[in-house]
């Protein structure tokens, strides 16, 4: 088994159309952090009070900058789970690079655009910056087809929640959606911490293209660029 520490910082994009509340940032102890999420009706949602009666106490992130933000990744988790996490308990996932994370959320982007029979679709994104503490178990270079299939999920998912029922930390992979990337999913909210926000990107895709159409918002005039996904 090889393990290797995360790339610092790890980088993440979240839809900019779930603002950040900073719920739990200022929540001191675990138990104001339930009434929290009741009074914000967080827990009204099944799913959501399922999910966080799997996530252990001692794994709530709170008393924190963003503690909101990471609590939300495990939390709201997608239907079907993600690469290396079911859909019972979300994880964290970021990247060595931005333009990794970037070619991660086009992606899929790209996939609900052809769900939804759409020729194009465009969204604005929020980065985020954060360190990853622990140890995580080092996949790459490993040619496993299982395991990195490009859109069945069944055996990642399972060696994944695998790693997370046995205590690890989680798994640093090659990304499939960047060549050369790097990509992390974490299990331990404890464990993402110094998550701080940085800029906006505004990613638009083609179903019939691989360009990536990015746009980057911040201080003074936007600056655009354009990635291509190997």
């Amino acid at each position: 088994m090889v393990h290797a520490a995360a790339p610092v910082p790890a980088h993440r994009l979240i839809p900019s159309q779930f603002p950040p509340i900073g719920l739990f940032d200022t929540v001191a102890r675990a138990a104001d952090l339930e009434a929290v999420m009741e009074l914000a009706g967080w827990t009204n949602d099944r799913l959501v009070a399922e999910r966080l009666g799997r996530l252990p106490r001692a794994e709530w992130a709170f008393g924190r900058a963003n503690a909101s933000i990471v609590m939300a990744a495990f939390l709201h988790a997608p239907v079907s789970g993600a690469r290396f996490s079911g859909p019972d308990l979300g994880a964290w996932y970021g990247a060595a690079r931005i333009d990794t994370a970037i070619a991660e959320v086009a992606h899929h982007l790209r996939r609900e655009a052809f769900a939804r029979r759409l020729p194009t679709a465009r969204r604005r994104y929020r980065a985020y910056g954060c360190r990853l503490l622990g140890a995580y178990r080092d996949i790459r270079g490993l040619h496993d087809a299982a395991l990195y299939d490009r859109s069945n999920y069944a055996a990642s998912q399972t060696f994944g929640e695998a790693l997370r029922a046995a205590g690890e930390d989680g798994v640093i992979y090659d990304s499939l959606r960047h060549q050369g990337g790097v990509a992390i999913c974490a299990y331990r909210p404890s464990k993402v911490v110094e998550v701080v926000q940085a800029e906006h990107f505004d990613i638009a895709v083609a179903i019939d293209s691989v360009t990536i159409a990015v746009t980057r918002l911040g201080a003074g005039p936007p600056q655009s660029r354009r990635q291509t996904r190997p």
